[in-house]
């Protein structure tokens, strides 16, 4: 009997933990996102990585989630409608960036305030975005001007080689001769000097 009920009070603690802990997760990953925020829309050339239930964040901190990206078949932007939480009024002045955070890591939006002393109403639209830039294309923009550069390093080096060695031989033909004429002369200069002398 006791190791009965010792299984049961075992199975309830588990049970109660587990709960607890799929309500802490469902508040952090934005499965309440809908309770107290108000929407807002963007349209982006770009949202790459950004999907429904992406943070959207002012300074770091997480001010609301995205609750939908679609296509617009009509301009070809994607549109999104963000839920920002209630107590946070935004200038209408704002600007909305699709960021990223890490070379590797996930996207999200970052909302930068403006100075306007009006504010966004709910459902107005943040016409100021900037779409999100391919880190991937840009290494590969950076890999692909060094390697051009390299390239034509190595071009011109090469074509530089012969017409330097090109050169260096006349010279040094010429510089033989003009090298040994002292050499000769000097013993023929010596010779009246020491007829002089005796």
């Amino acid at each position: 009997m006791s190791e009965n009920r010792i299984e049961v009070l075992t199975g309830a603690v588990v049970l109660i933990v587990a709960v607890g802990f799929l309500g802490w997760a469902g508040k952090g990953h934005g499965l309440a996102a809908n309770v107290g925020t108000y929407p807002l829309h963007a349209a982006f050339r770009s949202v790459e990585g950004v999907s429904s239930g992406t943070d959207v964040r002012m300074a770091g901190v997480k001010i609301g989630t995205v609750s939908d990206v679609h296509l617009d078949p009509k301009t070809f932007f994607a549109e999104t409608t963000i839920g920002i939480y209630k107590g946070i009024d935004l200038p209408d002045d704002s600007q909305v960036i699709v960021a990223s955070e890490g070379l590797m890591g996930g996207s999200y939006i970052e909302i930068q305030p403006g100075g306007s002393a009006t504010n966004f109403a709910p459902g107005d639209e943040i016409t100021d975005t900037q779409g999100a830039i391919s880190t991937l294309g840009l290494l590969m923009k950076f890999v692909g001007s060094a390697a051009k550069d390299t390239v034509t390093k190595n071009a011109n080096d090469s074509a530089a080689a012969p017409a330097a060695s090109g050169t260096q031989a006349p010279a040094a033909a010429g510089d033989a001769p003009a090298s040994e004429a002292p050499a000769t002369d000097a013993p023929a200069g010596e010779a009246p000097a020491a007829g002089a002398s005796k």
